[in-house]
């Protein structure tokens, strides 16, 4: 218990008392709140902290206005990216019937031929 108070004692304070966390040792608590297991709480408590300041700095860490290091033990879901859909392209007109037909999914459209690009275009944005 005397060590935490060593450790706080050594944070400055602000003139109104309050304390001036330094972004190096921010950023080292919000890390220590991904390793596997922790909770903010958990860490909050440690520190002599209220958990909403913790999930404050959190906030600040995913918008990038805090650089957390790395620490063992803290883990990332890992992201895949899917590889977009090809849509159904526009089929040309055919030659013998004069329509075009407009596809995705089980919905068909079938226009005239001569159909403005300008409106088929319109057409497809909206499906």
């Amino acid at each position: 218990m005397e060590a935490r108070n060593e450790f706080l004692a050594r944070i400055p304070r602000s003139s109104d008392g309050k304390r001036r966390w330094p972004l190096e040792l921010k950023a080292r608590i919000v890390a220590e709140t991904l390793i596997e297991g922790a909770t903010v709480n958990g860490v909050a408590k440690r520190y002599g902290l209220i958990p909403s300041s913790v999930s404050d700095w959190r906030r600040m860490a995913r918008t990038g206005k805090l650089v957390l290091p790395n620490l063992d033990g803290m883990e990332f879901v890992p992201v895949q990216i899917e590889e977009p859909k090809a849509l159904n392209p526009v089929c040309p007109p055919s030659p013998s019937s004069g329509t075009l037909d407009v596809m995705k999914g089980d919905i068909t459209i079938r226009l005239v031929g001569d159909t403005p690009a300008v409106r088929i275009a319109e057409i497809v944005a909206s499906l």
